[in-house]
């Protein structure tokens, strides 16, 4: 009798052991709700929890529900290196998620809510998609060979793109619609985007500025426009339900006299009326700084500026769109990074002989732009935050309060990041 229930106190044991569960817990620590909260956990934070195997893949579950993931491989050597996980959170609330290794057939399908794209034109007028490609030099005659003229990216609540080619600036579509819209565009679904559709529309005039967040660098208080370098490629990091993100990759960038390299990468989460941006300058002369900033062509009333928690802000909110209507746009710069304010002349370069791209009335003079400087270390990425709201996408974006409403919960919510306890 002894010997029958130590045998069954053994396999019962052996039973626990066999269904033990590894936990991760995520911490809000702030007081208020959060939605769509991304956490990046490395491969390496896995191994600690759950031993990683060939053909398995990790994901997360509280209770009964499946966290949206997505794991990356951020390097290229065909073996993921991050997990991104979505997460949604009530004020100081804590969640502890059971981590697990799945079969990869069996890995969950979960709603894509980022995108991004390069089409490129062929002979039959199709665009097709390309991971990697280096646009057209600018010594070269002048030509539009990208689906939207742009590499674009998108979420649930906006979109943006940027020139691929020597103008380098980026624009903005406003979406009335969660949908993706970016691979539709220059097709028979989405033939012109300039005019007010279901999904939204191009909502920015850019002319020579720097748009929607382009890039710049200032050195001895002058602009420099990131654009007219020697090469100039995009390189598609990772697509998914979670997270989109890619690479600009910039050679022979002629500032002044200094021959640089620029990387940027940018990614963008669901739910975010933002994108990351990361800039990267090897190179960097002493003392000059990464700029961008936004168009001010239409714009009527004075900008702004303020400072919450860790960041420095800097925006615009006027009728301004091109349907004439509520557009905001902001930077959100840390505030230790934090440069020169200021705002460039609206004198019409182009019209001054200053022509880079004849064809599109654009000089590579910046122009007509509220911009920021940000402090930044040479071969060191400098991260900062571009957003802007539609005021027909949402009542609340009608009005400067309601977009610095927000401005100002994105940058509690960014300098107190979700805590990970393994």
């Amino acid at each position: 009798m002894k010997t029958k229930a130590s045998v069954v106190l053994i396999a019962v044991v052996a039973l626990f052991a066999c269904k033990q569960e590894h936990y991760v817990s995520f911490k809000n620590s702030i007081p208020e709700d959060r939605s769509d909260e991304v956490v990046i956990l490395t491969r390496e934070q896995v191994a600690e929890k759950v031993e990683i195997k060939e053909g398995f893949l990790p994901i997360f579950r509280v209770g009964e529900e499946t966290l949206p993931s997505q794991v990356d491989d951020m390097n290229g050597d065909g073996q993921w290196d991050e997990i991104a996980v979505l997460l949604s959170f009530k004020a100081n609330e804590e969640k502890k998620a059971v981590l697990e290794m799945v079969p990869e057939a069996e890995y969950p399908s979960f709603e894509k809510r980022t995108n991004v794209r390069l089409g490129i034109h062929q002979q039959d007028g199709s665009y097709k998609e390309f991971d990697h490609y280096t646009a057209i030099p600018y010594t070269e005659p002048f030509k539009i060979i990208a689906q939207g003229e742009s590499v674009s990216w998108e979420n649930d609540k906006i979109a943006f793109r940027v020139y691929f080619d020597c103008r380098n600036v980026k624009d903005l579509f406003g979406k009335l619609k969660p949908g993706m819209i970016i691979d539709k565009i220059h097709t028979p679904e989405i033939k012109d985007y300039h005019k007010l559709n279901d999904w939204g529309m191009d909502v920015l005039h850019c002319g020579s500025s720097l748009g929607s967040g382009g890039i710049a660098l200032m050195k001895n208080d002058s602009l420099y426009r990131l654009g007219s370098t020697d090469n100039y490629e995009y390189q598609k990091i990772t697509e998914g339900p979670v997270r989109s993100v890619f690479d600009l990759i910039y050679k022979g960038w002629h500032v002044d006299g200094e021959n640089l390299e620029a990387v940027e990468r940018i990614s963008i989460y669901p739910g975010k009326y933002w994108f990351q941006s990361e800039v990267t300058v090897k190179g960097l002369p002493e003392g000059a700084e990464v700029v961008t900033g936004m168009v001010t062509s239409l714009l009527k009333r004075e900008p702004f500026e303020f400072q919450a928690d860790d960041f420095q802000c800097i925006g615009t909110h006027d009728v301004q769109s091109l349907n004439n209507d509520e557009l905001g746009m902001a930077v959100l710069v840390p505030k230790a990074e934090a440069g020169k304010i200021g705002r460039t002349t609206d004198i019409d370069f182009f019209k001054l002989g200053y022509q880079t791209v004849v064809e599109k009335g654009f000089s590579n003079i910046i122009s007509e732009t509220y911009y920021i400087a940000q402090k930044a270390e040479n071969n060191q990425p400098a991260r900062h935050y571009f957003a802007a709201v539609w005021g027909l996408d949402k009542e609340q974006w009608k009005t400067e309060e309601g977009f610095k409403a927000y401005l100002k919960e994105e940058a509690k919510s960014l300098s107190s990041p979700i805590e990970v306890q393994l």
